[in-house]
C-alpha cells in the first residue's frame, strides 16, 4: 500500500512539471510600491501560480527640513499725548501680540516732563516695558535735555545719556539709533554714533539687521526727508542692512528698497518704514516720495515684523480690529 502511495505521487510530480512550458515567466507581486509597475505580454499556454517569498517590509524615513522658527518685533512712534487715548489702543494691540517691542521716538510727545511719562506713557505701553526697546525723539528731549527720558527708562535707553544701543532678536541684529543729532554727539561721517555704528556692525556679521530712530531719512509726510541721518544710512547700506523704521511724520508708510543717494535698489537697497501712527494725532502728506509704494493715515496702528534666520515678514495693523493694511515679505541680503 506505501509502495503504491509513493509512486503515485511521483508520478503526479513528473506529470505537473512537464506542463510548464519553457521560458514561461511567472508574475511575482512586487515587494514595493516604490517599484514601478510591469506588465508582461499574455502567454497561450497559463502560467503555474507560485507562492513568492514575503518580501522584507520597506520603511522609508522621509527627510524633514524644519522650518525656523520666526522671532517678532512690534511697535510704532509718536505715541503718548496724556488725555488722549490713542495710545490705550495701539497698547492693546501689542499686549496681544507676541515677541519684543520697539518705539520710534517721541514716547511722550508733548515736553518730555516726568509725569507725562509716569502718569500717561505708563498707563499704556508702559505695561509692555519687560519687553520695550525704545528710541528717543525730539519731544523726548523736552525737558532737561532728555533727562526724564533716560530717567524713566533706565537700562533699556541704553547707556546713561547716550540713546543709541544694539541687541540680538534670534538670528538678527537690531540698532536703535538716536537722531536728535544735537544731543547725541552728532550723526554726520565720523560723528561718534557714526563711528559706534561702524564698529558694532563691524563686530555683528548677522546676515540679518534691522535699524530705528525718530526722523525718517526718507519721508513724503509734513516734516519730509531728513538729510541729517544719511550717514546711518550709508554705513547700514555698506554693511547689506535690510530695513530701517522711523516715525516724526504722523502717518504710515511704505518705501521701495533704495541707496544712500534715493534711488531704487532691488539688489542691496534698505526698505524703509515710518510708523508715526503710536497714539498722536494722525497728519496728511506733502510732496510724495517717488519711491513711496504705500501710504496710511486713517487710522493709529502698530508696525510688526516677523523675522526669520533669512527672511522677514511685515504688517501693519490697524487699531481698527487688527486690521492688516498692508503687507509683504522680503529675503534678507546674501
Amino acid at each position: 500500500m506505501h509502495r503504491q502511495f509513493w509512486l503515485w505521487l511521483f508520478l503526479f510530480f513528473l506529470a505537473l512539471a512537464g506542463c510548464a512550458p519553457q521560458g514561461a515567466v511567472p508574475v511575482v507581486p512586487s515587494a514595493s510600491p516604490l517599484l514601478p509597475s510591469m506588465t508582461f505580454p499574455p502567454s497561450d499556454t497559463p502560467s503555474p501560480t507560485l507562492t513568492a517569498s514575503p518580501s522584507p517590509t520597506v520603511t522609508l524615513t522621509p527627510t524633514f527640513t524644519p522650518t525656523p522658527t520666526p522671532v517678532v518685533l512690534a511697535g510704532a512712534g509718536d505715541i503718548s499725548i496724556c488725555g488722549q487715548d490713542g495710545d490705550d489702543q495701539t497698547a492693546q494691540l501689542l499686549m496681544n501680540l507676541p515677541g519684543e517691542v520697539f518705539t520710534a521716538g517721541d514716547n511722550s510727545n508733548e515736553q518730555g516732563k516726568p509725569i507725562q511719562y509716569r502718569q500717561c506713557f505708563d498707563a499704556s505701553w508702559g505695561r509692555l516695558m519687560s519687553r520695550l526697546h525704545p528710541a528717543p525723539g525730539n519731544h523726548d528731549y523736552g525737558t532737561d535735555e532728555g533727562a526724564p527720558y533716560f530717567a524713566y527708562f533706565g537700562e533699556r535707553a541704553g547707556p546713561p545719556g547716550r540713546g543709541y544701543y544694539s541687541y540680538e532678536l534670534g538670528a538678527w541684529h537690531i540698532l536703535a539709533l538716536n537722531s536728535n543729532c544735537e544731543y547725541a554727539g552728532g550723526c554726520g561721517a565720523d560723528s561718534e554714533q557714526e563711528r559706534w555704528l561702524r564698529e558694532d556692525l563691524l563686530s555683528h556679521p548677522n546676515r540679518c539687521t534691522l535699524a530705528y530712530w525718530h526722523h525718517p531719512r526718507w519721508s513724503s509726510g509734513w516734516h519730509g526727508s531728513d538729510a541729517r541721518t544719511d550717514a546711518f544710512w550709508r554705513a547700514l547700506y555698506d554693511f547689506g542692512a535690510e530695513v530701517v523704521v522711523s516715525g516724526h511724520d504722523h502717518h504710515y508708510e511704505r518705501f521701495a528698497p533704495q541707496s544712500p543717494e534715493g534711488e531704487r535698489d532691488d539688489l542691496r537697497g534698505i526698505r524703509q518704514f515710518i510708523a508715526g501712527t503710536g497714539g498722536v494725532s494722525l497728519r496728511g502728506y506733502e510732496e510724495i516720495h517717488p519711491l513711496s509704494e504705500v501710504r496710511y493715515n486713517d487710522t493709529f496702528g502698530v508696525l510688526v515684523f516677523i523675522l526669520y534666520p533669512d527672511r522677514y515678514e511685515w504688517q501693519f495693523l490697524s487699531v481698527d480690529g487688527a486690521r492688516v493694511i498692508d503687507s509683504g515679505s522680503d529675503e534678507c541680503h546674501p
